[in-house]
């Protein structure tokens, strides 16, 4: 054999062997990759005018297997809202998330907070995924407050009224689709 034949013969039975590593026992699955149901992720500042400094982070998910049921949803979110050195921090446990199209609304019950009488409430956001410029909106808008919301419901939200400041971060919403 020539020099370029053993070249091609060489190259084939490294084919060949690699095939053989990474065929059909080894990408075989349980089907069709299912995305999961519904998520709200990412991380961003408000916008205010008073300069006030208030971020949202979420990472929230609603497994494809739960698709029926949004209170199976599972994940964190926090957020904190400081002006002048002052302010509050909280972070929660998920127990529901609802998506349709670019607006998620999930709830969870505070677990964590600097803020007196926080943990053990309720409270819930609501996102507008609009690329740049997202919205967003929180159960405590009408209150001032999450301590003075009194037995919220799961997956309540208000409108997105929150402006996400410039540059700051993105959200991002997997859209629900439920079987109805």
């Amino acid at each position: 054999m020539n020099r370029r034949t053993k070249t091609v013969v060489l190259c084939c039975a490294l084919l060949l062997l690699t095939a053989g590593t990474v065929g059909p026992a080894a990408i075989a699955t349980d089907g069709p990759q299912q995305r999961e149901a519904a998520a709200l992720t990412g991380t961003a500042k408000l916008y205010r005018s008073a300069g006030d400094d208030i971020t949202f982070s979420f990472d929230a998910h609603l497994a494809a297997k739960d698709t029926a049921d949004p209170t199976r949803a599972t994940g964190t979110f926090e957020w904190s809202h400081y002006l002048n050195g002052e302010g509050a921090w909280a972070k929660a446990e998920v127990d529901c998330l609802v998506t349709g199209g670019k607006v998620a609304v999930v709830s969870g019950v505070i677990t964590s907070s600097d803020l007196p009488g926080a943990e053990g409430r309720r409270v819930g956001i609501t996102v507008h995924d609009v690329g740049r410029h997202d919205r967003l909106g929180y159960s405590w808008a009408s209150t001032g407050s999450p301590v003075e919301t009194k037995e919220l419901p799961k997956c309540v939200g208000s409108a997105p009224f929150e402006k996400v400041k410039k540059g700051t971060g993105d959200f991002t919403v997997v859209p629900w689709r439920p079987d109805f």
